[in-house]
């Protein structure tokens, strides 16, 4: 299994360059146009969950075997802890796309765990 991380503000086009990021690692990975525009949605709705809920920054870690997986984590403290309703569609937008999504809060930050596609 191979590993890929990404460390990010979370401002400016910096999201713009995770979805890319993320298309090539799917490309690489085999999968299918659709496969590869439903993770890269799943990636990005992550990272604005953690933006919205006042984190700056973001770690990315990929891991490439048999499946493509991502685990998103928020660093820092975040300014505000309240989930909004933008928070509940990308809670749900992520049910939908993968299952079952872990949301993980502790004293280190917010991950999102388990974005995991097979391609």
């Amino acid at each position: 299994m191979e590993k890929f991380s990404v460390s990010l503000p979370l401002a400016g086009e910096y999201l713009t360059t995770v979805r890319l990021t993320t298309g090539g690692l799917c490309a690489l990975a085999g999968f299918d146009v659709d496969a590869t525009e439903d993770f890269k949605v799943c990636v990005t709705e992550s990272l604005l969950i953690l933006k919205r809920n006042g984190f700056s920054t973001a770690n990315i870690l990929f891991t490439v075997g048999e499946a493509l997986g991502c685990v998103v984590e928020g660093c820092g403290n975040p300014s505000k802890k309240e989930e909004g309703l933008e928070d509940e569609i990308s809670r749900a937008l992520l049910s939908a796309l993968l299952g079952t999504v872990d949301f993980v809060k502790d004293a280190a930050g917010t991950r999102v765990e388990k974005i995991v596609f097979e391609g």
